[in-house]
């Protein structure tokens, strides 16, 4: 964090605020065992810049504040995020060149690809913890339970972040604007 700007520090707290607003605003979707949620697309924001990782992990924290679970999903809910995004920082820093040296893939082609599979993280993590939470504090089926959460992220960060993100890739004022202008 010693090399964060006054700019990259007020795009973090922007994009915290974006994940947190979101995220409430549509609450009957963010929580519980059906949950889609829609700001959970903003994790993708770590593959391209791995300073979003503060973003993503205290967004997570404040909106959970909220939660239908209570406070427990603060720390089990975050610890999912906190693991999902560095998997996803890790992705976007070695998966390409493997694809690219393994399989012979284009520099485009393997960083769709390395997206795709960075983009299961979520999938996996918050399936996996916020399944067990929901077990935990409100006795459903576990396996259910870690389906329910894990179509919901597949859904928001797996298809939907994809497909926006790679679509915003084109447009190289936003690529600009989300790697603090580098």
């Amino acid at each position: 964090m010693k090399n964060l700007s006054v700019r990259k520090i007020a795009v973090l707290s922007v994009t915290a605020a974006l994940y947190v607003t979101v995220t409430m605003a549509l609450g009957s979707l963010a929580y519980g065992n059906i949950q889609f949620r829609i700001s959970e697309v903003l994790v993708l924001l770590c593959f391209y810049k791995r300073e979003y990782c503060y973003s993503m992990v205290v967004g997570c924290l404040i909106a959970n504040i909220i939660s239908t679970v209570g406070a427990i999903d603060m720390i089990v809910g975050t610890l999912a995020t906190l693991l999902a995004v560095a998997v996803i920082v890790l992705c976007s820093e070695r998966l390409p060149r493997f694809f690219e040296n393994k399989f012979g893939m284009s520099e485009n082609a393997a960083s769709t690809v390395s997206l795709i599979t960075a983009s299961l993280s979520p999938v996996l993590f918050n399936g996996i913890l916020v399944g067990l939470e929901l077990k935990y504090v409100f006795s459903l089926p576990l396996f259910l339970s870690m389906g329910q959460v894990a179509l919901g992220e597949f859904v928001c960060v797996g298809i939907i972040g994809v497909i926006l993100f790679k679509l915003l890739e084109k447009n190289k004022a936003f690529m600009k604007l989300i790697k603090f202008g580098e």
